[in-house]
């Protein structure tokens, strides 16, 4: 009697190949997972000790200051900021010279903040005069960014003339005691004014008395 029993085919060799190398996986998964686990622990941790992003040290202010007042440096503290929140134009040397507007605490010192030529900047029609004003209560009704038209007033005469129509006030430094070149007392103020007024506005502030009115332009 012929013999029926089966016997299995051997399988070729590439599939002995495929199915050794799944027995291997298959053992060393463990080992592999661990293994990967480990490296994104250690890139998670790379990560966090990961050097932070560069600062820069700004000048800022300590304190709410006012218009007018003299830097000191103890109205000064320095932190650090990332350089796209460092603004533009910020002042090299702040102490010792007198705010044109108030400056909020924790705000940069830039140049526009302080009495200067910058005070006209985006201006190039303007340039900034100091003009001493012989009636300080009256500049005491002033605010930065004021339109006014300066009157030249000769009281011998009689007579009186703008002489800076449309004047902007740039800066009010605090209120002195110092008497202006006439001997009267008075109180600084600082004018945007057109480049060709600058020398009437000297001569009327040397001879006549000066005196403003606000702008209707």
């Amino acid at each position: 009697m012929p013999d029926v029993s089966f016997h299995p085919r051997p399988r070729s060799r590439p599939a002995r190949a495929l199915g050794g190398a799944r027995r291997a996986v298959l053992r060393r998964r463990r080992p592999l997972a661990a293994l990967l686990a480990a490296v994104a622990v250690a890139a998670g941790l790379a990560a966090t000790r990961a050097e932070p992003p560069p600062a820069v040290p700004v000048q800022v202010a300590a304190r709410d200051l006012p218009a007018g007042e003299v830097v000191h440096e103890r109205d000064l503290t320095t932190v650090a900021l990332p350089p796209d929140a460092v603004p533009s134009g910020l002042a090299g040397v702040a102490t010792g010279r007198v705010l044109a507007a108030p400056v909020s605490r924790g705000e940069p010192l830039t140049e526009v903040r302080l009495v200067g030529e910058r005070l006209t900047a985006g201006r190039p029609d303007l340039v900034a005069v100091p003009v001493r004003l012989p009636d300080a209560g009256t500049v005491a009704l002033l605010r930065v960014g004021d339109v006014v038209d300066l009157v030249a007033a000769d009281p011998q005469a009689g007579t009186a003339s703008a002489v800076a129509p449309g004047a902007t006030v740039l800066a009010l430094p605090a209120a002195d005691d110092v008497a202006g070149p006439t001997g009267m007392p008075g109180r600084l103020v600082v004018l945007g004014v057109a480049p060709s007024e600058v020398t009437d506005l000297a001569d009327a502030t040397a001879r006549m008395v000066l005196t403003f009115a606000w702008s209707r332009q």
